[in-house]
């Protein structure tokens, strides 16, 4: 089944109104669908490197806002809806281990969610359930989910077609290299500070 959603995802890059599918796309993976657009927004981006920056911007806001309907569901609709999407995934016993995440880690929890190959959708709704400050939601949203576009939109603008087998292998570890990275940095720019 997966591998027939991937194949209709990836038909979308071939029409006019591709830039309109990656939106959505990337609006859905944020709350409820279980393919990521990075498919989508490889396909286009190959096809057009000039606009492959565009097609990231689109991306970016596509998934965000379609994590603040993630939140929303959390926050309005967690036992009609989000309790089903939650259990689709097989992560209902895992729950309370988000909430401890959010607890501890506030932003950087969703932070994480958003740039790496864990599913975010999981985190945008239990951020609403768990009624996570939602400015601080939005902007780590942002940041992580534009982050991770745009290192791939930015990647095939510079380098073009020829890059897009090695981003389609080692997306996730790329995707987790950049993470350790980020927070390292942060880790050394704490100690450097107090």
């Amino acid at each position: 089944m997966l591998r027939k959603l991937y194949s209709w995802v990836l038909h979308w890059a071939e029409p006019p109104y591709g830039t309109w599918a990656l939106f959505l796309l990337a609006f859905c993976e944020s709350s409820f669908f279980p393919i990521p657009p990075d498919i989508l927004l490889i396909a286009l981006s190959i096809a057009l490197p000039r606009k492959s920056l565009v097609y990231a911007w689109v991306c970016s806001a596509g998934s965000v806002l379609g994590g603040c309907f993630g939140y929303l569901i959390g926050w309005q609709f967690m036992q009609a809806i989000g309790d089903r999407i939650i259990s689709f995934y097989g992560l209902a016993d895992k729950f309370d281990a988000i909430e401890t995440l959010y607890q501890t880690y506030d932003a950087w929890a969703i932070g994480i969610a958003g740039f790496t190959p864990i599913p975010y959708k999981v985190f945008t709704i239990s951020a609403g359930a768990f009624q996570i400050n939602f400015a601080v939601f939005f902007l780590a949203s942002l940041v992580s989910r534009s982050a991770r576009f745009f290192l791939v939109g930015g990647t095939i603008y510079l380098f073009g077609p020829k890059i897009q087998p090695f981003i389609e292998r080692y997306f996730n570890i790329l995707a987790v290299a950049f993470t350790v990275l980020l927070i390292a940095g942060f880790i050394l720019i704490k100690q450097f500070f107090q």
